[in-house]
């Protein structure tokens, strides 16, 4: 198989796979999560004290973009995830929402319990 027919398989799988993907109600993405709280990272592996302003405009926006409850379960999901490979400090994570003035209906961990979430 040349390497065009190897493109084309691989672009006709990955079509499939969209395809066939189940969809989600949360227009909220990881990737937009990541990148809301991408500044809170040092702070919550290494940080100490109050969070950076940067840690806190972005998650305040994720806050506001997480409106609906198929939102606030997909950004949960997505920071739990994160925060398996990241082990944030917990303690500066459970306190971040606070420090920052905002209220998450979830605590950034990788226990969280997504699915109470309303």
């Amino acid at each position: 198989m040349n390497s065009s027919s190897v493109v084309v398989a691989a672009m006709a799988a990955l079509m499939m796979f969209l395809l066939l993907a189940p969809t989600s109600d949360a227009a909220i993405s990881c990737s937009d999560v990541m990148k809301d709280l991408r500044p809170c990272v040092n702070y919550l592996t290494s940080g100490t004290g109050k969070p950076p302003s940067a840690c806190c405009a972005g998650a305040s926006a994720l806050q506001s973009a997480a409106s609906s409850s198929a939102d606030k379960k997909a950004a949960c999901e997505c920071i739990k995830s994160a925060s398996k490979s990241l082990n944030p400090n917990p303690q500066l994570a459970q306190a971040l929402p606070a420090n920052c003035g905002i209220n998450l209906p979830y605590t950034i961990s990788p226990s969280v319990d997504c699915s109470k979430i309303s």
